[in-house]
């Protein structure tokens, strides 16, 4: 399935219908009043949030949704029905704003939650409605009023509570692989992973966690270079950074250096992100066959103030206490927030 995560969509509320002139004319009633029924209302165009629905792929190829008009009122008091509402399905984590401003008008992160994107006119009143002891032969009515129109950027967050970051090829598909069900595109070039990849951990009787497998961050991400700022934003909803790093690939003068590369479009990008709690994981420790070697690069990531774990994704060592720190730690922040 292709993974949309931005798109602009216009929507169009239905017009309302107009009112009618006209009169009784019944036998036997030679002045018959005025008896033109109102127009029904335009229907509303709504934003649903769903789970059934993880892109916006439904608005990728269709720009302009528009919900259907009033009917027009019609003699013997007879009212125009109603347009129907037009509800548009989004997926959990939509975040609506308006396409010019960029103003962030909504944000639908709950099951069902609904956002009225365009309001319906009103229908016009009959010239049944009109008649007064001054004015008993009313000869009008009202038009019924235009829909609005908007035009919005819709733009997907995904909603995942451990967020996976590192250099391409650092080996993320891979873990979320070993802990999860998801089976991403793994191989052994940059850039394998061109979507964000979701994957449900179970540990023990905790309750079960989303991890999200962000593409590779490259120097320069957040002013777009690589794959960009188009999934950083992804990252803004987590609650645990997991930040991967490749030691088989470490510079010997500088071992810290992939993570600071990363570290620095994060906080380039947004304080929220780099106020996050977080994990390093050193992975590939199946290629460092020195331990001495292993022990002096754990040594110095151990003084960046974060918990540090040693994982071999591909053979799945030290994966069940990273999902146990993982567990425990989301417990924790339940507990702080609650």
């Amino acid at each position: 399935m292709k993974f949309v995560d931005e798109v602009k969509v216009r929507v169009r509320a239905g017009n309302g219908g107009h009112g009618c002139v006209s009169f009784r004319r019944e036998k036997y009633v030679p002045k018959g009043g005025p008896d033109g029924g109102d127009g029904g209302k335009g229907g509303d165009v709504i934003l649903e949030a769903t789970e059934k629905k993880h892109t916006l792929l439904d608005f990728r190829y269709r720009h302009l949704f528009h919900a259907t008009s009033g009917k027009h009122g019609s003699g013997q008091n007879r009212h125009g029905r109603s347009g129907e509402d037009l509800i548009l399905e989004v997926p959990l984590g939509t975040v609506v704003k308006d396409a010019e401003t960029k103003e962030t008008l909504i944000d639908l992160t709950e099951p069902g939650q609904r956002w009225l994107a365009a309001k319906g006119g009103l229908g016009g009143r009959g010239n049944a409605r009109f008649v007064s002891s001054t004015r008993q032969v009313p000869r009008f009515a009202q038009d019924g009023q235009e829909g609005e129109e908007r035009e919005f950027v819709l733009e997907l967050k995904l909603i995942a509570d451990v967020g996976l970051v590192g250099l391409p090829n650092a080996g993320k598909s891979t873990l979320i692989t070993a802990i999860s069900a998801a089976r991403p595109k793994i191989a052994d070039y940059p850039f394998t992973t061109l979507v964000p990849n979701l994957g449900v951990v179970q540990y023990g009787d905790a309750p079960p966690f989303v991890v999200a497998d962000i593409p590779g961050l490259i120097e320069g991400a957040h002013q777009g270079a690589g794959l960009g700022i188009r999934f950083l934003r992804h990252i803004e909803r987590t609650r645990i950074l997991v930040h991967l790093v490749d030691v088989s690939q470490l510079p010997q003068d500088d071992p810290l250096h992939p993570y600071r590369q990363v570290d620095n479009e994060l906080k380039n990008y947004s304080d929220v992100i780099q106020d996050k709690k977080k994990i390093i994981v050193l992975n590939k420790i199946d290629m460092i066959p020195s331990s001495g070697k292993l022990c002096a690069i754990t040594e110095a990531y151990g003084k960046l103030g974060y918990p540090v774990l040693l994982v071999s994704a591909l053979r799945k060592e030290g994966v069940k206490e990273l999902v146990r720190l993982l567990a425990q730690m989301l417990h924790e922040t339940e507990e702080e927030s609650g």
